[in-house]
């Protein structure tokens, strides 16, 4: 089981995440240039770091490159799936909620 609160907080170096993924390093700061992934920003001149979500979009975009795609496809598609993801978590949230609140309500 994952732990969300702990991946909330994951942030990584390039370096590290260039190790762990298999992307170079040059390659990731031209998908950040190229709005694919963001990097947080911790101060001026500091190192490059990404959360949970650019690593999880950086491993997608890698996938789909060695399939094929270029990367304006894979990062359309990944952006794609992430939304679908996004919204099935809504509704099951929202379907969470409304059963709380029909207990309250006994």
């Amino acid at each position: 089981m994952l732990d969300l609160a702990l991946l909330k907080k994951l942030v990584i170096g390039i370096g590290e995440v260039s190790d762990i993924t298999g992307v170079p390093q040059r390659q990731i700061r031209y998908w950040e240039e190229k709005g694919v992934i963001h990097s947080v920003k911790e101060g001026e001149g500091s190192t490059r770091k990404y959360d949970y979500m650019s690593i999880k979009k950086i491993i997608l975009v890698k996938e789909l490159l060695d399939d094929g795609f270029t990367l304006d496809a894979a990062a359309k598609r990944v952006e794609e799936r992430i939304k679908t993801i996004d919204e099935v978590f809504q509704a099951l949230g929202e379907r969470v909620e409304m059963k709380k609140d029909k207990k309250s309500d006994l």
